[in-house]
């Protein structure tokens, strides 16, 4: 089993790293893949060093999964190649999130949508990833008609330079910056970059790849996304309305018995979830579940997930899992 990661030096690929390592996936030759100036240098996984090859170097490997978290235009651009000399890839970045011919997968609730003829995955984004993993048993029980969602998301969604410039502030030091003000103390309405209706890029992700996902356009969502300065992962708040009438009891128990989710909901004893609590996990914590008195058939509810982990890297690795399991690649 050869396994390549491109961008295997960034903050999701060196989770992707970990996680593949923790999960005992099966990699019998790792390929690390990043930048040329990172080519030759070395990067540790599973008590072993492996030195950093180039894009091109990878595609000539032939591996049989590559997990993509290099960016956009890297994915654009190289994953067609890759999925030229058969190899399956799971890709991180938004490039093919909404193609028509690309499946967008978040294993839990789609991945039986999957063939061996599916070599480029998308993996979707990651404050939809939680938002889809909380809700998608609700809307097979209830019925979703409308979403409303307010994000508050952790800086290591932006990267390595974003958690620099939030630590440099609290130490004092003027650096260059990686948003327009500063972070810390602070909460920018302002994740990804604006479009012309008004909203982010960010905002309409949780839109259209939430549709995708459950296969449902009919559901009015629409959601404002908010940076703060946290590391642990991502926080949202949620305000969701059903077709049919809904009983607490029963969507505790649902949550209790549906793989990936940890229910945290017990305001007697200030139980619920935080990024704090929630940072190097694999589950999507849910509580705060309380009825909405201001609307009919609709609930209030706080989700949290580490970012870096269920919200990118360990959804890819258990998509490969997937097709591992099911025999799906090369």
């Amino acid at each position: 089993m050869k396994v390549a990661v491109v961008g295997a030096t960034g903050m999701v690929g060196q989770v992707m790293l970990k996680t593949l390592a923790q999960r005992g996936f099966q990699v019998d030759e790792l390929i690390p893949v990043a930048s040329e100036k990172s080519v030759g240098k070395k990067v540790e996984f599973n008590g072993r060093q492996y030195e950093i090859k180039s894009l091109e170097e990878a595609v000539q490997s032939e591996p049989n999964i590559a997990l993509f978290s290099a960016g956009g235009s890297i994915s654009k651009e190289w994953a067609p190649k890759f999925a030229s000399v058969g190899t399956t890839v799971i890709d991180n970045s938004s490039a093919w999130r909404m193609d028509e011919d690309k499946k967008l997968i978040v294993p839990e609730i789609n991945a039986k949508s999957l063939t061996v003829d599916d070599k480029i995955i998308a993996n979707p984004n990651c404050s939809t990833i939680q938002l889809v993993m909380a809700m998608a048993p609700l809307h097979e029980m209830y019925g979703m008609k409308r979403l409303i969602i307010s994000t508050y998301q952790s800086v290591t969604g932006t990267g390595v330079s974003a958690v620099q410039q939030m630590n440099n502030e609290r130490d004092g030091v003027d650096a260059e910056m990686a948003y327009p003000y500063p972070i810390d103390k602070n909460c920018l309405p302002h994740c990804d970059v604006f479009q012309e209706n008004g909203y982010t890029k960010e905002e309409m992700k949780l839109v259209n790849e939430t549709r995708k996902i459950l296969n449902d356009d009919s559901i009015g969502i629409t959601a404002t996304a908010v940076r703060v300065p946290v590391v642990g992962g991502h926080s949202e708040s949620i305000n969701v309305t059903f077709e049919k009438p809904f009983s607490l009891t029963d969507i505790r128990k649902k949550y209790q018995n549906t793989p990936g989710i940890k229910l945290q909901d017990n305001p007697d004893v200030n139980q619920y979830p935080m990024p704090r609590f929630a940072e190097g996990k694999d589950d999507v914590f849910v509580g705060r579940l309380r009825v909405d008195e201001s609307f009919e058939n609709t609930l209030n509810m706080w989700v949290v997930a580490d970012n870096l982990r269920k919200g990118a890297a360990l959804n890819a690795i258990q998509i490969g899992e997937y097709l591992v399991e099911n025999k799906l690649f090369k």
